[in-house]
């Protein structure tokens, strides 16, 4: 399948790879990377989507060889299915096995470990940019395509179960144009930019996708952190000297309370923010430290992307007076408040359920959220809370439900129960209390359970303290009264 039949975003990669294959594309682990090793991969992965719209599943870690798998089914019109390999190896197994997919993309140890030997896939290993592809063809394998679709993203969930939302070409491409509201320079010509990005999101979150593709869509070399620490950023920051950098809130309040020199980030032109509420606090503190303003968005897997958000006009002339917002609509996004229990549309200022009208999407209809919100008479939004239970733990979103079930898995555990409590750093980590089973020997205590639990929950679910208690607080109808159980720990936020 050749790009040019494809057009659009496909296309745009192929002329980005094709500019200058001996330059840098990706540094990861001080070590760079070319273009043409980049496109090497690229082109190899997408000779395997042999018609529009296969699904590949793709075992996405922040290393340059997910870059090149994730690149080259989207150079050929594919499917991207993405694949969580940190959300413990059961949950993984059983995701892929549900899914059936024609393809699966990982590194050689990822395959191994997390591919049910039962699955029909063709498995495709490749652990570096230009090594050899490693294929291991399965019998009877499935016929699974979504013409369209560019990548299905697997959300944590709120409301119920986490679930995948399909996003497509169009809809990508308008989310990378949306992109320019935070940018000065809106040059779309097909070259090679100057400067260095710095990636330090997880590319199996849309957040870290999303800042891969829009580097790529630019012509942009970037700097590829494994994972987030003060000393990796900041050294990656010091060394490239980017314009303009992206922390959650829970990194930018790590980078906020660490000992940097403010000439480490003197390069940065702004910050941008989101996927979890940052106190304005912090954002104030964050720009009197280091000089920097810190641009405040709001995003959902759902609208692919950031509906609304600060930019530097804006916050130059409005902070002081909007400070607390996360901004206005992004070009092409509507904004509205709504009544809880009618759905009834809301005035400026009125406290409700907000929906969407996302320019990105197709469909081009409201999608109503589970934030609570009110818009000023100026289009500006705060975000103040959640309908739902979800704990929003350092941009990660955290089912209550999922940790008590995995809790009662363990055989002296009658039952759980997983509340939220604040945290200076992270915004919110779950805790809980555990009920044992009658006659269940003392010596199982809070720390055996969470021994326990890190064999089945990822790192950021498992709970930050677990209490044990002779009896869980329940409701005259027998429900787990859950604001009691948030009594039992510590009123005050503190510290994980």
């Amino acid at each position: 399948m050749t790009t040019d039949a494809i057009g659009g975003l496909p296309a745009r990669i192929a002329r980005i790879l094709a500019v200058d294959p001996s330059a840098g594309a990706i540094e990861f682990e001080q070590r760079w990377r070319t273009w043409g090793e980049l496109s090497e991969t690229v082109a190899a992965i997408a000779a395997l989507v042999d018609r529009p719209g296969l699904e590949v599943g793709i075992l996405l870690r922040n290393r340059p060889a997910s870059v090149g798998a994730l690149l080259g089914v989207l150079r050929a019109g594919g499917c991207v299915v993405t694949i969580n390999p940190g959300r413990g190896r059961d949950r993984t197994r059983a995701d892929i096995a549900a899914l059936d997919l024609p393809v699966v993309v990982g590194e050689a140890g990822d395959l191994r470990d997390l591919v049910p030997e039962a699955s029909r896939a063709t498995t495709v290993a490749v652990d570096d940019l230009a090594a050899p592809l490693e294929l291991t063809n399965r019998a009877d394998r499935p016929a699974s395509a979504r013409p369209g679709v560019a990548v299905r993203m697997l959300t944590s969930g709120t409301t119920g179960p986490p679930k995948r939302i399909d996003l497509t070409y169009p809809t990508m491409e308008r989310v990378l144009a949306g992109a320019k509201h935070y940018e000065s320079n809106r040059d779309e010509t097909v070259r090679l930019r100057t400067g260095v990005a710095v990636v330090n999101s997880p590319l199996v979150h849309l957040g870290g996708l999303f800042r891969v593709l829009q580097c790529i869509n630019d012509g942009r070399a970037f700097s590829l952190l494994e994972r987030f620490t003060v000393d990796s950023w900041a050294d990656a920051v010091r060394r490239h000297r980017p314009a303009t950098a992206s922390l959650v809130p829970a990194a930018l309040r790590m980078v906020l309370e660490a000992d940097l020199d403010p000439a480490d980030l003197e390069s940065l032109r702004s910050v941008v923010s989101g996927t979890a509420p940052l106190d304005p606090d912090d954002a104030d503190a964050f720009a009197a430290k280091y000089g920097v303003p810190v641009l405040v968005s709001y995003a959902a897997t759902e609208f692919g992307g950031g509906v609304a958000g600060w930019n530097l006009e804006d916050h130059r002339a409005l902070w002081a007076e909007k400070r607390g917002s996360v901004g206005r609509a992004h070009a092409g996004c509507e904004l509205r408040i709504v009544d809880t229990e009618t759905g009834d549309p809301l005035g400026s200022d009125a406290e409700g359920l907000l929906e969407v009208k996302a320019g990105q999407l197709a469909d081009g209809g409201w999608v109503r959220t589970t934030d609570l919100a009110r818009i000023d008479s100026d289009g500006f939004l705060w975000i103040l809370g959640r309908a739902d239970q979800a704990i929003i733990r350092g941009g990660f979103k955290v089912r209550p439900e999922d940790i008590r079930a995995a809790l009662e898995r363990h055989p002296a555990v009658r039952g759980a129960a997983v509340v939220s409590r604040g945290d200076r750093r992270l915004g919110a980590v779950p805790v809980a209390a555990v009920e044992l089973r009658v006659g269940v020997s003392a010596a199982v205590g809070a720390a055996d359970l969470l021994d326990y639990a890190e064999g089945v929950l990822a790192r950021y679910e498992l709970p930050t303290e677990i209490r044990v208690v002779d009896e869980l607080p329940r409701t005259d109808s027998g429900k787990v009264d859950l604001a009691a159980v948030a009594s039992l720990f510590d009123a005050a936020p503190v510290e994980a």
